[in-house]
């Protein structure tokens, strides 16, 4: 699956018609968003920089010869006397210039995202998803029917988040199948028949706990929304 948001204006409308179609038969309201990234990560950069600074001062401990051998072949082969002073100085550039060039290899996102834990990138995941949910559809339907498909790209992961009246009513693992459906999609590359797959799914779970009433009117936007 791509890392980068592949999506035509044909595509969008698609998504905005599934949505209509789920919602044809349902009080239930359904929010999609995509976004390539959800998070930057350039906190898990720092604690690698920390890291390989903290690696490069413990080799520097273990083997003190050889750095100071480098150090004297840097300055032409000069005799350095040593003080406590001199092997602090040393020990603070070489910490430094370590830190320093991990950052900047670290600024590379694809690595960046990498070296994240997959644990970290699913909880990431799920934070934004559930501050979308709460900006864009939490408590925004009548009925509290409010429900979310969010679509993380570079991450590899989709959340559904629903408001509290559908979250009563169906359990977490029931969305499995819209999750299925939406990862048999998108591991061919097809982003906007993934995010279709899910509507229709989700769509059918709310039609069956939720049915549209005569008077219902469309509370939240159908067409997919790109952060």
């Amino acid at each position: 699956m791509a890392n980068t948001i592949q999506m035509t204006e044909a595509d969008r409308t698609r998504v905005a018609e599934a949505v209509r179609a789920a919602e044809g038969g349902t009080a239930g309201e359904i929010v999609t968003i995509v976004t390539e990234q959800s998070d930057t990560y350039h906190d898990v950069a720092l604690v690698w920089s920390a890291l390989a600074a903290l690696l490069a001062l413990s080799a520097l401990a273990i083997v003190p010869d050889f750095y100071l051998g480098i150090w004297d072949r840097v300055l032409g082969g000069w005799t350095v006397e040593w003080t406590p002073r001199h092997l602090f100085e040393l020990a603070a550039i070489v910490a430094a210039l370590k830190f320093g060039g991990s950052w900047l290899i670290l600024l590379w996102k694809p690595l960046r995202l990498w070296l994240t834990p997959r644990p970290i990138r699913n909880a990431r995941v799920r934070a934004r998803a559930i501050t979308c949910f709460k900006v864009g559809a939490e408590r925004r339907t009548h009925g509290r029917t409010g429900i979310l498909i969010y679509l993380s790209m570079a991450e590899h992961r989709a959340e559904i988040v629903a408001d509290e009246a559908i979250s009563k009513q169906v359990a977490p693992e029931v969305w499995g199948h819209a999750m299925a459906s939406m990862i048999a999609e998108l591991a061919k590359g097809r982003v906007a028949d993934g995010m279709i797959a899910a509507v229709g799914e989700v769509g059918a779970v709310l039609a069956e706990h939720f049915p549209r009433h005569e008077n219902d009117v469309n509370e939240l936007p159908d067409r997919l929304i790109e952060v």
